[in-house]
C-alpha cells in the first residue's frame, strides 16, 4: 500500500475528494496537523459521500509522528519547483508521497528533508502556479496504482 500524506490540507472539498479516492484504490490515507478544517464540515463530508468508513485514515500531530509510526520505505515529495516529472519515479509499496497545503504547497523544511531524487511535479504550461490539491493527488495515485499492476482491483 502506498501512503498519501496531505501536510496542512485547508480546503474541505479536496480532502473529501482525497477520501474517496483513497477507498476506491487501496491507498492509505493521512493528514498532518494542523487541519484548515473541523473532520465534521458539511463539504468535507459531502465530497467524500459514504466512503470515510471504506477509507484507512490516520491524522498524525506532525510529519515526525507520521513518520515514527507508519515507517514507510521511501518518502517522496510533489512540487511544482521540482524539475523531474512524476512519470520519472518507479513507485513502491510502503512508499509516502507527500502534498503541502492548496495555499503553500510544501515548506522548505519539509523539502529539504526529502531525497533530491525523490522530488517531482506535474506539468503544466508557463506561468501557471499550481493544480488543485485533488486532481494533482488523483494523478498520482493512479500513476503508481498502475505501476504496481493496479493491486488489489477487482
Amino acid at each position: 500500500m502506498i501512503h498519501i500524506v496531505l501536510i496542512k490540507p485547508e480546503i474541505p472539498p479536496n480532502t473529501g475528494n482525497i477520501i474517496r479516492l483513497c477507498a476506491n484504490t487501496g491507498y492509505c490515507l493521512h493528514l498532518v496537523k494542523p487541519l484548515g478544517f473541523d473532520l465534521s464540515d458539511r463539504n468535507l463530508i459531502r465530497a467524500g459521500l459514504d466512503y470515510h468508513d471504506l477509507t484507512n485514515l490516520q491524522i498524525h500531530n506532525s510529519l515526525n509522528d507520521f513518520i515514527n509510526l507508519i515507517q514507510p520505505s521511501r518518502i517522496l515529495g510533489t512540487t511544482a519547483k521540482a524539475k523531474k516529472y512524476y512519470t520519472k519515479i518507479n513507485f513502491k509499496k510502503n512508499d509516502a508521497i507527500l502534498f503541502g497545503s492548496e495555499s503553500k504547497g510544501l515548506d522548505k523544511e519539509t523539502l529539504d528533508r526529502i531525497a533530491k531524487e525523490n522530488i517531482f511535479k506535474l506539468p503544466m504550461v508557463p506561468n501557471n502556479r499550481s493544480l488543485n490539491l485533488s486532481n494533482a493527488t488523483a494523478v498520482i495515485i493512479y500513476e503508481s496504482w498502475k505501476q504496481l499492476n493496479f493491486e488489489g482491483s477487482i
